[in-house]
């Protein structure tokens, strides 16, 4: 079968016409598995080749049908091209699945719970945050497929979001819109509703169905990591640094001085050189410059 890959696609080859059929039956191949079979002789086909690999289709003739005959060769024509049509089919569904697997990774990748869902609330597809959110049982859960929030104000609100999202960004504007969500013990968390039907976010959907992505995560702040990140890009210090992320955690200028263990003065100096350094005028807009740099993807070391 050395031969085959050098045929077009479609071509019908038997034994003969790959290999001198004399030299065929000397060989070990023959005497060792093709002979104590009772087999003599194939038809061919390449079905599909390329520089590094070729899939071709093998019919088997016994001693009692004889060799490749005209009228085999005929039906093999007939038979080639629907054999070979599966073939085709079936890479493009093993590409489809390895597209939807790799899509499904990057997915599981955001820390944010993720739920892609249909006009009527029905879960297309969530990721590994998003059904930890589903197994808390708590403000959101899946009824009957369904998206279902605990709050009934919550729950008429996600549902006609999804509704008016068939429509495209005219119905929820291009950033989508934000529900608040409380879970049993008071903690908040937000709910953001970003359309699928729109310019380049349709292909995010996983199926025709889902027309919104529903983003929930807990309403607090993650600190970039690394934190670094932000000291290059405002070249701030070591001591600038941890003044700002320790703004972000724990508050104005007497509790970070407390929790640094040096005086306010010395805080009002680092950031007086931040404010300076990154345009913010207030506290509050260095909070604010921080979260800018959360990301949504957690890190597979974490």
């Amino acid at each position: 079968m050395g031969a085959l890959p050098f045929w077009d696609v479609g071509q019908i080859a038997s034994i003969p016409d790959l290999v001198p059929y004399d030299e065929f039956r000397e060989g070990r191949f023959f005497r060792e598995w093709v002979e104590p079979q009772g087999w003599i002789d194939a038809a061919n086909t390449v079905l599909e080749k390329s520089v590094t690999s070729c899939a071709y289709l093998s019919i088997i003739r016994g001693k009692a049908h004889g060799m490749v005959d005209d009228e085999m060769r005929e039906r093999m024509e007939l038979i080639t091209p629907h054999v070979r049509r599966a073939v085709l089919i079936g890479r493009v569904i093993d590409l489809n699945q390895v597209q939807a697997a790799s899509f499904a990774d990057a997915l599981d990748g955001i820390s944010a719970g993720l739920f892609l869902v249909d006009a009527n609330a029905h879960i297309i597809h969530a990721n590994e945050a998003g059904h930890a959110i589903l197994l808390m049982d708590d403000f959101l859960r899946m009824i009957d497929g369904r998206l279902v929030a605990s709050d009934p104000e919550v729950d008429q609100a996600l549902s006609e979001s999804f509704s008016s999202a068939r429509n495209g960004d005219g119905a929820l504007g291009v950033k989508g819109i934000a529900v608040p969500l409380t879970d049993r013990d008071g903690k908040p968390y937000t709910a953001h509703v970003l359309t699928l039907t729109s310019g380049e976010r349709r292909g995010a959907g996983r199926a025709s169905t889902a027309v919104a992505a529903l983003f929930v995560r807990k309403a607090a702040l993650v600190i970039p990591s690394p934190p670094e990140v932000i000291a290059k890009s405002y070249r701030l210090t070591p001591t600038e640094l941890r003044v700002l992320l320790s703004i972000v955690d724990v508050g104005g200028i007497p509790e970070v001085a407390r929790a640094l263990g040096i005086s306010e003065n010395t805080v009002r100096t680092h950031v007086d050189n931040l404010f300076e350094k990154t345009g913010a005028t207030r506290q509050a807009e260095l909070v604010k410059l921080v979260a800018g740099f959360s990301s949504p993807y957690t890190s597979n070391a974490s």
